[in-house]
């Protein structure tokens, strides 16, 4: 299905942490894609989840904004199935447990209408999106701050959004995206991590809004893209247009699994079957959040383990920069990059 990864591509996706393994509405869990064996596949099972042959977790950089792989992430291709979700119900987004506690940064949700040939077949360019979802800083009293993805891994690498109730039933793509900022004080060094779901939203619902086309979301010098974390910030401004105006504020929350889903296909039908019956963790933490464009509210606490004299860092981890006192060793096959006088990183070499 897919060829593999050059080593120039490659070189550029190493530094990278994280996909969407499955999404959960309303107790049914439907998988995702599967990094790690759908793009090898010679039929790739039928998802909710939007293909890629992103098998390093990668990330978009800043000199990619104006192509396609910043709509739904590097050479994505159609979800074959959807999902069905009421106006007003919220999906739950669980996240690989291995996004790095440095890589701050926001969490944002966009919807785009595929029209009535469904999302199946849509051709992503087309596709505009607009914003229902978008949390930043959350508290910025202590440099770097407690961001987004903070919240996430708190709540074991989830994230829950709502559907906005007035929004008009039809077929729609969901883009949820994590934004990593640790290298963002130099131009394109912001890494943005966009996934992409096909939905199919019922209700009774009118509105219709106007969006953005994907290559049209972000500039390497918005002030939410080139921004120096490692400083002091009062604010900051969530990247991307302006909200829908009726987002909907939440409380960050986890999800029970009930169910497993099985996607949907086609666009006549809004009801879809439930299978294999299986339990997991009721809700857990409750953590404030907001969709406002700027966001210093609701405090949290974090904890980071201490570097001792013989302690190595893990790949991937930070291992330097300004104001770092962990482990600068990195563990093998890894070294110490500087990716910023802020930021170093344990990039792994050839074992």
């Amino acid at each position: 299905m897919y060829s593999l990864l050059g080593p120039a591509l490659f070189a550029s996706l190493v530094a990278a942490h994280g996909h969407v393994t499955n999404i959960v509405i309303n107790g049914v869990s439907f998988d995702g894609w599967d990094i790690n064996s759908d793009p090898y596949a010679e039929t790739p099972p039928v998802v909710v989840a939007w293909g890629t042959p992103n098998t390093a977790n990668g990330f978009i950089a800043p000199d990619a904004y104006t192509t396609s792989d910043i709509i739904c992430h590097l050479d994505a291709t159609n979800a074959k199935g959807h999902a069905v979700v009421a106006a007003g119900d919220r999906v739950f987004l669980q996240w690989t447990p291995d996004w790095p506690v440095s890589h701050h940064g926001p969490i944002i949700d966009y919807l785009a209408s595929c029209g009535s040939s469904g999302c199946e077949t849509v051709d992503k360019r087309t596709l505009e999106f607009f914003k229902i979802d978008g949390v930043g800083l959350v508290d910025g009293t202590t440099v770097p701050g407690i961001w987004a993805d903070d919240q996430l891994i708190a709540q074991d690498s989830g994230w829950m959004v709502e559907i906005p109730s007035n929004i008009a039933p039809g077929h729609y793509v969901l883009r949820h995206e994590m934004i990593a900022l640790h290298g963002a004080g130099t131009e394109g060094g912001t890494q943005n991590y966009p996934q992409c779901f096909n939905l199919q939203i019922t209700g009774s619902g009118s509105d219709k809004p106007s969006g953005v086309l994907g290559t049209d979301l972000y500039r390497p010098t918005d002030p939410g893209i080139l921004v120096n974390i490692y400083t002091s910030l009062s604010t900051y401004i969530v990247p991307g247009p302006t909200l829908y105006s009726g987002a909907v504020s939440i409380s960050q929350t986890t999800s029970a699994i009930t169910a497993s889903g099985t996607p949907v296909t086609g666009t006549g039908g809004a009801t879809g079957g439930t299978t294999t019956t299986s339990t997991s963790k009721s809700s857990t933490t409750t953590l404030v959040t907001t969709t406002s464009a700027t966001t210093t509210t609701s405090k949290t606490t974090t904890t980071t383990s201490a570097g001792g004299s013989g302690a190595t860092q893990t790949p991937y981890g930070q291992c330097g920069g300004s104001g770092w006192a962990g482990a600068t060793a990195c563990a093998s096959p890894a070294a110490c990059s500087s990716l910023n006088p802020w930021y170093s990183q344990c990039v792994p070499t050839a074992a």
